[in-house]
């Protein structure tokens, strides 16, 4: 089992709550600063957007600016995360100019990097800080990583002993955590076999591979996403994927020789999530969106869906060279929906929509179960508290937690409302959002300042489809 973090992750629970939240119901005229209240609402039937995947962004970024030429990427996301990643690349010698059309041209440096000035913040983004080390642990230069606040709580010996096996000189605070001080260069193959799953992780160890003499191999307890070796693959690297083991040949001190590329960002999934799991939960509403990402390791929650007899198509629209595919998704509710088993691997491809499953099995006929949720104690807290808020039954398991349905969630009447708390957790606040709708009356959801960095998107898609907010 992987030990709890210390910190905060991107998604990790805030474990206060902003001065401004009353901890009693809150008056309609004293509704607290970064809260929406929810009014009553139908899904429509509709057309729904997805913003561009961060984490597809951030990788096509980093891998454009060790590119030699200039690459094109389309759809790219401009969240705070994306952009802090591009800020390091120019640091350490990239070039990128962004337009308003989303169209990102990236100068890359040919796989050398110039020794930044000062300390690379990446705010944010702990996909920047991991992978980042990767790289610049591959070349000669002394390179300091730090973020924001948030993402300087959080441990980092994740990726620093493997670097360390593999000859960089990397180094943490008293507390294990950033700033992350490397000393890159002179780094040679290793076999690694972490216990615990993670894309970061392993991206990490494959790009510095990258820059390394002979082979590096991750061994994966489980299958994680795999978007940094869809895009190896698409570059012609000396990568190999069998199951759970992926290898990469190392260029050694030059690095590689990438040549620059045209890129497309598809749609985040996760983001779609949102709109499909609200047609699911509305009889006869049909909802499609489009330019959806389709990574199997991304989609978890359609095969959810379809367990629960929502009937949900998928048209794959993507060109055969694309690096990662997608498509248009639709689903449309069914008279009922009907509970399920969520567990074992599928949770890892499932990790986002863990609140949105809980939400969806409120309105199914039976118990539905979520186990080995081992490393997110403080999601299950959130969505056990707002549940029992909106006087919905569910339960804590050991490694989970259970809901029983169909309920409709019962919020107070009057002029008190009924207070979610979303501690700070974009997943959490978003799904709350679509069950507050649920209710009679309007229900406050607060502290969803975390939704602006997410998915700023969320509340005009959200009223655009018939939910009336404030």
């Amino acid at each position: 089992m992987e030990p709890p973090e210390r910190g905060l992750s991107r998604h990790r629970l805030k474990t206060s709550l902003p001065e401004a939240f009353p901890l009693q119901s809150p008056n309609l005229m004293t509704v607290p600063k970064q809260s929406r209240i929810v009014h009553p609402g139908t899904f429509a039937s509709a057309l729904a957007t997805a913003p561009g995947d961060r984490s597809i962004s951030q990788r096509f970024a980093l891998i454009a600016g060790i590119s030699t030429g200039t690459s094109v990427i389309r759809g790219f996301r401009a969240t705070e995360e994306c952009l802090g990643t591009l800020s390091a690349m120019e640091s350490l010698g990239a070039r990128s100019v962004l337009d308003s059309d989303g169209v990102l041209s990236v100068q890359g440096t040919g796989g050398r990097f110039l020794e930044p000035a000062g300390p690379l913040n990446v705010g944010p983004s702990l996909t920047a800080m991991r992978l980042l080390a990767g790289l610049c642990s591959g070349a000669p230069v002394s390179v300091t990583l730090v973020g924001d606040d948030e993402l300087n709580a959080h441990r980092m010996d994740r990726i620093r002993d493997p670097l360390r096996l593999m000859g960089a000189d990397v180094t943490l605070s008293a507390e294990e955590t950033p700033p992350i001080r490397i000393r890159g260069g002179g780094l040679h193959g290793i076999h690694y076999e972490p216990s615990y799953g993670g894309a970061q992780v392993k991206s990490c160890c494959i790009l510095a591979g990258l820059y390394a003499t002979g082979r590096t191999t991750v061994v994966e307890p489980v299958p994680t996403r795999d978007h940094t070796e869809k895009i190896l693959s698409a570059l012609g690297a000396p990568i190999t994927v069998d199951g759970a083991t992926i290898s990469v040949d190392g260029f050694g001190p030059e690095g590689p020789k990438f040549a620059a590329r045209d890129y497309f960002v598809p749609g985040n999934f996760s983001g779609a999530a949102y709109w499909l799991s609200a047609a699911a939960m509305t009889p006869g509403c049909t909802i499609r969106v489009e330019g959806v990402g389709l990574n199997p390791r991304r989609t978890a929650l359609l095969d959810v869906l379809r367990r629960m007899g929502v009937p949900v198509s998928v048209t794959v629209t993507s060109p055969a060279d694309a690096v990662e595919p997608y498509g248009d998704v639709e689903a449309t509710g069914p008279s009922s929906l009907v509970s399920t088993v969520v567990s074992g691997d599928e949770i890892h491809n499932l990790i986002d929509e863990i609140p949105l499953v809980a939400v969806l099995a409120s309105r199914a006929h039976g118990t539905t179960v979520v186990r080995d949720l081992h490393r997110e104690i403080g999601m299950v807290h959130a969505i056990l508290d707002d549940f029992a808020r909106l006087s919905l039954p569910a339960e804590p398991r050991a490694d989970g937690f259970s809901v029983t349905g169909p309920a409709a969630p019962k919020a107070a009447r009057g002029p008190e409302m009924t207070a979610l708390r979303s501690y700070g957790d974009a997943r959490v606040a978003m799904a709350m959002s679509l069950l507050a709708s649920f209710a009679e009356t309007p229900v406050l959801v607060a502290n969803v300042g975390c939704v602006d960095a997410y998915y700023p998107e969320f509340w005009q898609q959200l009223s655009t489809l018939g939910v009336p907010l404030e």
